[in-house]
């Protein structure tokens, strides 16, 4: 089972993508926001043409839990991606995400300049690997 998975971000979308198996995730691409009909019609085409039977949306809470403006405006994302699209799409919980991104990035070695380019797909891919290592988490009975 192949899912999508979406960093939504106020600029740019990032898109990642897991394997068929659905064990591991990696980066896709990154997408400019244009408006959120379109946005959402590019996600669901990405979803088609990589045969995913699901598309997950990182929705980024507040710090303590509660749903901010930020997660308002990835809802009406979410929203309108459902619209779109007779796909199952789920939101998950994108806390931390960006950090970890970045930390990621200094674990691996990568100079400060690299890491002030876009990394929005590989937050995707982060918070896509999240959501599958919960799923195996759950499927294996721990």
């Amino acid at each position: 089972m192949r899912i999508l998975g979406i960093d939504h971000g106020n600029r740019r979308i990032g898109v990642a993508v897991s394997d068929p198996l659905g064990i591991s995730a990696s980066p896709l691409i990154i997408l400019e926001h244009i408006a959120r009909n379109v946005d959402a019609q590019r996600v669901v085409r990405l979803a088609e043409e990589h045969d995913c039977s699901l598309i997950l949306i990182g929705l980024p809470l507040d710090s303590d839990g509660s749903v901010g403006a930020r997660a308002r405006s990835v809802n009406r994302f979410i929203d309108e991606v459902r619209r779109q699209t007779s796909l199952q799409v789920v939101a998950w919980d994108e806390s931390n995400s960006t950090l970890m991104t970045i930390q990621a990035s200094i674990d691996r070695g990568e100079k400060r300049i690299k890491r002030s380019q876009p990394m929005d797909d590989q937050a995707a891919a982060i918070i896509l690997q999240d959501y599958l290592d919960t799923l195996s988490l759950g499927s294996s009975g721990a």
